[in-house]
């Protein structure tokens, strides 16, 4: 399970060292073996590759007859990229999902559960102002009488 935040920098090889207290259960869950993907928030999407298998699976699944399904599937499908972590517990970043997301030299790592995001630090200091302010507004009914 991942969770928290981390505060990481691309080095000058575009590679981004996985936090060491991840790099220990990556080994052992996908022996290290991840796939990098778009998100249509213009993050990247860091996924064990056990993990990855069923998302892409249900998203190719859908009937690409829709519109904006198959849009989802072409940035999802189209910018999945299959990497390994190296011997210092690095992944390198490809070319067009640093463009994509617009990752420079400072990177927020994000953890949601069974993968990570990766944000750009500008568009993360946004992002989460958008939640704030979303928080204001009417809550979807699965979220009354929650707490934390």
């Amino acid at each position: 399970m991942f969770h928290g935040l981390a505060h990481l920098n691309l080095d000058s090889k575009a590679r981004l060292a996985i936090p060491a207290e991840y790099r220990d259960a990556l080994i052992v869950q996908c022996e290290g073996r991840l796939v990098l993907t778009a998100d249509p928030s213009r993050c990247v999407l860091v996924y064990p590759e056990p993990e990855w298998k069923p998302v892409h699976q249900k998203i190719m699944a859908l009937s690409g007859l829709h519109p904006v399904v198959r849009s989802l599937q072409r940035l999802v499908g189209g910018y999945a990229k299959s990497v390994v972590m190296d011997a210092a517990g690095r992944i390198l970043v490809p070319p067009g999902l640093r463009e994509f997301a617009k990752l420079d030299k400072r990177v927020i790592m994000v953890g949601q559960g069974n993968k990570f995001e990766l944000w750009d630090a500008e568009s993360w200091a946004s992002q989460c102002e958008l939640a704030l302010a979303l928080n204001t507004g009417q809550m979807p009914a699965e979220l009354e009488g929650f707490s934390l």
